[in-house]
């Protein structure tokens, strides 16, 4: 069965964590050895289920590990001086992460976002101490993202010696996940199948190379949302945060993926409420998604599999979307429970996903551009 045995045999597994936290000094000593949990039934099938990773559990979540790893880096480096500013742009999480190494290292922090960001969001980075850019247009091509690291460019330009940590390129933000798959190990013995969501790539790629040096037989299932670049579908406006891109991070290990599943918002919601009332445990799009992903997985394979996922965050910041019926209502979440099982696509250039959709055929898709530029300047 999926259940641990070792070490704590009369512990029921819902209770299982890697042990009991010291107290900290400083709120970046809460960071890490976040507990597991178990999700079996009724979310799951009878008698199947999966362990989660609540990275929730941090002080503002799974991002907390990379924004201080990138930002103890780059002092030790030289790139960061004392005092000075950082600014990157975000979504929401990694900016609570900077704002957490800001306090821990005296630097003022700058956090480019644009108008989709919640407004709980906005108030939580503002009360951390951070300062809010909005991006105001999107970018014609790589939507605001990329209008988003625009402005950075224009901020750095503005502040002589800011850094930017870069966290779609910054190796940095891969390395700073390897304590997570060291606890992931130190609390399960043994993993077959990983399920983690993918946006700029850190920490999908920096557990899963970890893992596969411990587990040479591991599958490692990538979660993106529909309307997202990363494995090759076309850019499409998305309602997900936290997860997809409309730019190619340079971070995502294409590598290390066996499939990647693509999920819609309402498939996403369906999951992160369904969670929240089966197992008081839960997240937002990105939870929703990974969840939803290691249910079927969970189903699909024998009882003896054991499937881990991590949840990026809690629920809070989304107590304005995913959880407010009326923006659900809105934007047509409710109402569209999924499938039971992916539709799939042989190839990712197959067609356009716009359900939750499996593939098992990965490719960079930069590499897969510049192959077909090169086949068409031969001929």
């Amino acid at each position: 069965m999926n259940h641990i045995t070792a070490a704590a045999s009369s512990v029921p597994p819902t209770h299982l964590q890697a042990g009991t936290k010291h107290p900290a000094h400083t709120s970046a000593g809460l960071v890490g050895d976040t507990p597991l949990l178990w999700i079996g039934a009724p979310f799951t099938a009878a008698r199947r289920g999966f362990w989660a990773k609540l990275e929730g559990h941090n002080p503002g979540g799974i991002k907390d590990r990379s924004a201080l790893y990138m930002v103890r880096a780059a002092r030790e480096r030289g790139q960061l001086t004392p005092g000075a500013r950082i600014v990157e742009s975000t979504s929401g999480t990694l900016g609570l992460g900077l704002a957490l190494a800001g306090n821990a290292f005296g630097h003022p922090v700058t956090v480019v976002t644009d108008p989709g960001m919640e407004p709980l969001m906005s108030g939580l980075l503002t009360a951390y101490g951070a300062r809010i850019e909005v991006a105001e247009t999107p970018h014609p091509t790589g939507g605001w993202q990329q209008a988003r690291r625009d402005r950075v460019g224009e901020l750095l330009a503005r502040h002589p010696g800011a850094w930017c940590p870069d966290q779609y390129n910054n190796p940095d933000n891969v390395a700073a996940y390897a304590p997570l798959a060291h606890e992931l190990v130190a609390q399960l013995g043994r993993i077959d199948t990983l399920v983690v969501s993918v946006g700029t790539g850190g920490h999908s790629a920096g557990i899963a190379s970890v893992l596969r040096d411990s587990f040479p037989h591991l599958r490692v299932v990538g979660v993106d949302t529909t309307g997202s670049t990363i494995f090759g579908q076309p850019a499409a406006p998305r309602l997900m945060r936290g997860l997809g891109s409309s730019i190619y991070p340079r971070n995502v290990a294409y590598g290390l993926f066996d499939e990647v599943h693509w999920v819609a918002a309402p498939e996403a919601v369906w999951a992160a409420r369904e969670l929240a009332r089966r197992h008081y445990a839960t997240g937002g799009w990105s939870v929703g998604a990974v969840a939803l992903v290691a249910r079927w997985l969970a189903r699909t394979q024998s009882a003896e599999h054991r499937i881990v996922t991590v949840l990026p965050d809690g629920p809070h910041r989304y107590l304005g979307t995913v959880f407010d019926d009326a923006y659900c209502r809105e934007h047509d979440l409710l109402g569209h429970p999924p499938a039971e099982d992916p539709d799939e696509i042989a190839r990712p250039a197959d067609r356009v996903v716009t359900r939750w959709t499996r593939c098992t055929h990965i490719t960079d898709p930069l590499t897969r551009t510049a192959a077909h530029a090169l086949t068409g300047a031969v001929r």
